[in-house]
């Protein structure tokens, strides 16, 4: 009898230490997993163009958005993390896309894998969302409500108001865009300055992006108008407004040509194009491949464009050109490729103004130089050392593509001057 009760009391100790060493092993885990805890943006460098994504940590459990291809908030599977290693799955439509990555501080750096492709990826941490200055707006579009940040300046109204448009991809309300690592809130600033002269902004995240994610649409059924509907609707808001005297446009890059064809539309007061391309998307794409691929991949990007631009689908493309001619993403090309920028500048009947930058890599000066031949009264903007994302840069590329994630440089000198004068 003493020997059973021994030989339980040791059992019963063994027990109550390995109780005692799983419960520090899950609490350890934890600890580790409460180190991802939070939101993570960045993305997969597919050839040709990355693929931006935006990761959600919530303690064992994960979500995944990307943007362009339609998902958003698609639950991780087989999760795990053991300092400072880190993997991730998730299985949609039949296929596994595997993430293996190493956590550094605040970036997690790693390969990501999908039908036997491996691709390098990057994610950073994004802090919490400030509360910005201005107050928030709402109006219906197509598919819900679409939210605005509008910034007045201070004083008695009614104030001069203009819509600012951001460039292409998933670019939020303030010039940001996932597919870079950092901010440069270049459109925030623009906002900031205009305010400080008189003028009221309202600026809003794309649909599918930020405060209006929830207008996301599956890749395939997206279209170049539908951000055109969106920006009218705007327009539309504004001018129905009473504390608000007037209503013109300010598109950046991309949003130039959205925010040209919307002020038309609406009968806008003013418009501003800033570093948007004077030509069809399509030569502007292919001036941009001709830096990146072999003669082979070009000759297929160029006959891939000549059929989208007859309004043709495309339905084989070699895996290097998927990111940027996926058949998914074809419709919207299509689309986009309809509107030529200087045939619709040449419809506005308003005061016009375009501006370029000297240190652009992405829109040269010479697309500004198009689009003010293409309207009779136009007045033309030439700013000495702005890049695209309208900072103060050289042309070296590294010095250059550094400045679209620094929110601490400010906007190039003459900018706003130019503006402002042509506002007045």
């Amino acid at each position: 009898m003493k020997k059973s009760v021994i030989l339980y009391s040791v059992w019963a100790v063994l027990f109550l230490i390995l109780q005692a060493c799983s419960q520090q092993e899950d609490q350890e885990e934890r600890v580790q997993m409460d180190e991802l805890i939070g939101n993570w943006e960045g993305a997969i460098q597919v050839p040709g163009q990355a693929l931006p994504i935006a990761v959600e940590f919530d303690g064992a459990t994960g979500a995944i958005s990307i943007p362009v291809q339609g998902i958003q908030g698609f639950p991780l599977s087989n999760f795990d993390f053991i300092d400072p290693d880190i993997h991730f799955e998730m299985s949609i439509q039949n296929q596994l896309l595997v993430f293996d990555g190493e956590l550094s501080q605040d970036t997690i750096a790693g390969t990501f894998t999908q039908q036997g492709q491996s691709f390098p990826f990057e994610l950073s941490r994004t802090a919490a969302a400030e509360e910005e200055a201005g107050t928030r707006a709402e109006i219906e579009v197509e598919g819900g409500g679409m939210t605005a940040l509008i910034l007045t300046p201070e004083g008695e109204g009614p104030f001069p108001v203009m819509l600012l448009l951001s460039g292409s991809g998933p670019t939020d309300k303030n010039g940001n865009s996932l597919i870079t690592v950092g901010k440069n809130n270049s459109l925030k600033m623009v906002a900031e300055a205009l305010a400080a002269d008189g003028i009221a902004t309202i600026r809003c995240d794309k649909r599918g992006i930020g405060d209006n994610s929830g207008l996301m649409v599956e890749e395939e059924a997206l279209r170049f108008e539908d951000y055109i509907k969106d920006a009218s609707a705007w327009i539309g808001y504004a001018q129905s407004q009473e504390g608000f005297s007037s209503v013109g446009v300010i598109g950046h890059s991309e949003g130039s040509l959205i925010g040209m064809i919307a002020a038309e539309q609406q009968q806008a007061a003013s418009f501003v194009s800033l570093a948007g391309p004077g030509r069809p998307a399509d030569e502007v794409l292919m001036e941009q491949l001709k830096e990146q691929l072999p003669k082979n991949l070009l000759d297929e990007a160029h006959s891939i464009l000549s059929e989208l631009k007859k309004g043709r689908l495309v339905e084989q493309v070699s895996p290097e050109l998927a990111s940027i001619f996926r058949p998914s993403v074809q419709p919207y090309l299509i689309s986009w490729m309809a509107y030529d920028p200087q045939d619709e500048l040449k419809k506005l009947d308003m005061p016009v103004l375009v501006v370029g930058g000297t240190t652009d890599l992405q829109v040269p000066i010479g697309d500004a130089e198009l689009l003010e031949k293409a309207h009779d009264q136009a007045e033309l903007l030439i700013v000495d050392n702005m890049n695209h994302v309208l900072k103060n840069t050289s042309t070296d590329p590294t010095e250059n593509l550094a400045s679209y994630g620094n929110p601490d440089l400010p906007l190039a000198e003459g900018l706003m001057e130019g503006i402002l004068e042509f506002l007045k």
